[in-house]
């Protein structure tokens, strides 16, 4: 809708409306020159939108601004002279902003301006050229080299990726107590950099490594997604990393006195857990470090005082009952102690801090990604007899499907093999940041480079089968490229019940790998089985396997009746009769009925014969 002749302009201030203006245009040009010569803040800004007929000005917090150089008169204000003096550290960057050669805008400034990615670009009409055509990439992606030749959608994937990657996240990670921390054994630098990655000196804090990989087909064990991985690598450390989890517990203390005790429970406390779960701890009830655990062992052990003040007193009124509240190993965890810290909290309160590690070496099951959004799971680990070699005896430390580039377009995984390929055999690191100038170049160096020392200067090579020993018909890609060791490890996830545990509300089994709970059978999975027509097994898995209870249905009025114990006969509570059958329902259906009973309506039961 546009803005009518004599309509006012109103001006929004961070959304509310402070006034209005007669030449929003003026108005809009006058906040910008004061904040370019300094007279206003640089955190303002300002943008007008005439469909809308407003001006509106953000002041606020946690706005994602972004810096430009300012063109006036078809040339940018950030000249020869002062790259010169910059490059000179006469200057800094914030004397540039402060000077109004280069102005952060918010994502509504940015409507208002025309932005030329190059000074060749840059027409009458353009307000902003970018400070570096990388700064179109967040923090993240940057860290990624060629991410301008990969299909957006793995932006966001290669993002998660690098989040979740294991590497050296704290250099003093050994004085930490995490919840939860990952270390990798070797990590490395990558052969193909960014300069956003070095100038953040991120490689102090690697988190990967460079493998020798080929894309190829391995008897169909690395289907769609999943990798194959050389054993000899894995065993020389690639991909190795230790674990650490840390318990924490606190000497509490409750009105009335009483306090928690870090101790080891005697037999009469209320919830002992036997002998044996108490057998590693030492005299103070704290277990001591090296010590192998396993699920189920005590780390600390506690005592405290009962939940309910009734239950203080022994049956004898003299004995002080309590309880055994001491801190074990969770379910499906195993390792040995890293390390035991005492402390006292603000309240002066003893906490004991237990550290527990153990080795993860990749098993099937683990999950790898390159910087370009292509994750795998490991299918196979091979030994290396059996991988395919070169001609030079080259195994690749992992195989990928070929399938997995052309559907995804991710070239810039295949650019950074070749760049890898290049950096490894000149000893140097191939820049791949996105979209630099000699991009097309620097790939064309890459395949120079190569050629000098005798490879094809497309990266592909002849291959042997180490099974059959016969050489491939066609040549395989193969490059080094940089893989992170992604987080979600199958020992962390594997989850395996028959019978355990039920919730008390629903007589269902329990959620959760923690509480020992079963696989959820939700409504598609239920959808399925309904579309096979196989009912047995779906009453087998919604009712056998879960809730079955029986309940006596009154056969008169069809009410849920009960067993009087004492006269030893089945009563309806509704019609008193005793003509009661017993049925096998859902408890959870149960449950339904006795809470439409809560609401005065009466739920009945019909039978047939």
């Amino acid at each position: 809708m546009a803005k009518k002749p004599n309509q006012k302009t109103y001006v929004y201030l961070n959304g509310r409306i402070i006034g209005h203006v007669a030449d929003p245009t003026a108005f809009v040009n006058e906040v910008r020159s004061a904040r370019r010569t300094g007279n206003l803040s640089g955190e303002v800004n300002i943008s007008y939108m005439p469909k809308l007929g407003t001006v509106n000005i953000n002041t606020d917090r946690g706005r994602i601004r972004k810096p430009y150089i300012i063109v006036e008169n078809g040339k940018p204000k950030f000249t020869a002279d002062i790259k010169d003096r910059l490059d000179r550290k006469e200057i800094d960057f914030n004397y540039l902003v402060r000077s109004g050669i280069i102005e952060y805008l918010d994502a509504e400034e940015e409507e208002n301006a025309l932005v030329a990615f190059n000074e060749a670009g840059i027409t009458e009409k353009t307000t902003h050229m970018d400070v570096d055509l990388a700064s179109i990439f967040g923090f993240t992606v940057n860290m990624a080299p060629y991410p301008e030749h990969n299909n957006l959608a793995r932006h966001a994937m290669l993002a998660n990726f690098i989040k979740q990657a294991e590497g050296m996240y704290a250099t003093n990670f050994n004085l930490r107590f995490d919840s939860r921390a990952y270390i990798l054994y070797y990590p490395q630098a990558p052969i193909s950099t960014t300069t956003p990655y070095t100038s953040t000196r991120m490689a102090q804090h690697s988190a990967g490594q460079n493998f020798v990989v080929a894309i190829s087909t391995y008897y169909g064990y690395n289907m769609a997604d999943a990798v194959v991985i050389n054993k000899a690598a894995v065993d020389r450390g690639l991909g190795r990393s230790t674990f650490y989890k840390s318990y924490t517990d606190e000497e509490r203390r409750y009105p009335g006195g009483q306090r928690d005790m870090f101790r080891i429970p005697p037999p009469t406390a209320e919830g002992y857990l036997g002998e044996h779960a108490y057998s590693k701890l030492s005299e103070d009830g704290i277990i001591e470090p090296e010590m192998p655990v396993e699920e189920g062992d005590v780390l600390i052990g506690k005592v405290a005082p009962p939940r309910f003040l009734e239950e203080s007193l022994g049956a004898s009124g003299l004995e002080e009952k309590i309880r055994d509240d001491s801190s074990t190993l969770k379910t499906g965890e195993r390792g040995i102690v890293d390390s035991v810290v005492f402390t006292e909290s603000p309240g002066a309160t003893k906490i004991v801090k237990v550290r527990i590690r153990s080795q993860r070496v990749p098993e099937v099951g683990d999950k790898f990604a390159s910087r370009h959004g292509q994750k795998g799971v490991v299918a196979l680990i091979t030994p290396q007899e059996d991988m395919p070699f070169t001609p030079s005896g080259i195994v690749p430390d992992l195989l990928i499907n070929p399938h997995s580039i052309p559907t995804r377009l991710t070239f810039g995984y295949l650019l950074e093999m070749l760049a890898g390929k290049a950096g490894s055999v000149t000893g140097q690191f191939i820049d791949g940041t996105a979209f630099s100038e000699d991009g097309t170049k620097r790939t064309e160096d890459c395949g120079k480079m190569l050629e000098q020392y005798g490879f094809d200067k497309y990266g592909e090579e002849e291959l042997y089968d180490g099974i059959t020993g016969k050489r491939f018909g066609a040549k395989l890609f193969t490059g080094c490229i940089y893989y992170h060791r992604l987080y979600h490890m199958v020992s962390n996830k594997m989850q395996v019940r028959s019978r355990g545990t039920v919730q008390i509300l629903t007589h269902q089994p329990t959620e959760g790998k923690a509480r020992q709970g079963g696989l959820r059978f939700g409504e598609m999975e239920r959808d399925v089985l309904i579309g096979y027509g196989a009912s047995l097994l779906l009453k087998e898995r919604l009712l056998d396997q879960s809730d079955k209870t029986d309940v006596l249905i009154c056969k008169d009025c069809g009410a849920i009746g009960y067993y009087d114990y004492i006269k030893k006969v089945a009563l309806c509570p509704i019609c008193r009769g005793s003509n009661l059958v017993d049925i096998e329902i859902s408890y959870a259906f149960k449950l339904l009925l006795d809470e439409i009973k809560s609401m005065h309506i009466l739920p009945t039961i019909k039978l047939k014969d």
